[in-house]
């Protein structure tokens, strides 16, 4: 588990494997699931995505944040996890308490040949 400070204590970041996210995924109500926030920047995105991800971009998400919805579950995924936990740490900054970062990222995701999309 990641952490983050949050008022100068360090408070966790949790996680979940790329197969835990699918999983969540998969289990999910049509349109109450979770949402899979892809966090790369559109090129990456269109080259390859975990199935069912939506993109808004790191570098655009602060001014996006609302974008984003509180009343769901938030997996949010990069190529690798870099990415992902500094976005998670926005969301939380921002008073989002349902967000997890999807460690491994699409590398992995693609490792585990789970559903892969491309635009």
């Amino acid at each position: 588990m990641l952490n983050w400070l949050k008022g100068g204590a360090v408070a966790p970041i949790a996680s979940l494997t790329v197969q835990e996210a699918w999983e969540r995924i998969g289990a999910g109500k049509k349109g109450a699931g979770p949402v899979l926030l892809d966090v790369r920047e559109p090129g990456e995105y269109a080259r390859g995505h975990a199935r069912g991800a939506r993109n808004l971009p790191l570098s655009q998400l602060a001014q996006r944040v609302n974008d984003v919805p509180k009343d769901r579950d938030v997996l949010v995924i990069c190529q690798s996890g870099h990415r992902s936990s500094n976005a998670t740490r926005l969301l939380l900054q921002s008073g989002y308490t349902r967000v997890w970062n999807v460690t491994g990222g699409t590398t992995v995701w693609r490792m585990c040949q789970l559903p892969m999309d491309q635009r």
